[in-house]
């Protein structure tokens, strides 16, 4: 995915302007660190049904990039 910017946001006003999901309280954090504990997508996606498969590659698009740019920088 390459335009994640319509669903990653960033509002100083919502979780300390950390990277949320469409001004959710939801965070990229939130999702990866779910992934990392095991979590499958459906899992994810039964226990917070707010979200959605393309908000969930909108997460893991905005961590490789964020990530492709430390490495570059």
């Amino acid at each position: 995915m390459k335009n994640y910017s319509e669903i990653i946001t960033i509002n100083s006003n919502i979780r300390f302007g950390k990277p949320c999901i469409r001004g959710m309280r939801i965070t990229v954090y939130d999702v990866l660190s779910w992934y990392a504990s095991g979590m499958s997508e459906t899992e994810i996606l039964n226990d917070f049904p707010e979200l959605t498969k393309a908000d969930l590659i909108a997460v893991l698009s905005f961590a490789a990039d964020r990530e492709h740019r430390i490495k570059t920088a």
